[in-house]
């Protein structure tokens, strides 16, 4: 093996200490910061229930009363609308393909 195998080989093995290093240390740090924001939350959380539980009750409101059921009508009132089959012939007439 030669000098410049041998510094090829260390280069290699550091490369690998130094990701494994680096991995090791992304993970504690992306552990710190999701144990930041679940502290916060449940700090929030307390916060919001303290303010709750001091507020006075609000009263329950009240169910909107039933509106009456509307008619189903179209909008020509009075006009009857064309039968099925002059509908379809007016349809083919007007160039439409089924």
């Amino acid at each position: 093996m030669t000098r410049e195998d041998r510094d090829r080989a260390a280069a290699r093995s550091n490369k690998i200490t130094r990701a494994a290093q680096d991995a090791r240390s992304g993970k504690t740090d992306r552990d710190a910061a999701s144990k930041a924001v679940l502290d916060n939350m449940a700090r929030l959380k307390a916060l919001r229930l303290a303010r709750e539980a001091a507020a006075p009750p609000q009263p329950q409101p009240q169910p909107a009363a039933a509106k009456p059921a509307r008619s189903k009508s179209s909008s020509k009132s009075g006009e009857k609308s064309p039968a099925l089959a002059q509908w379809l012939a007016s349809q083919q007439s007007g160039g439409r393909q089924t």
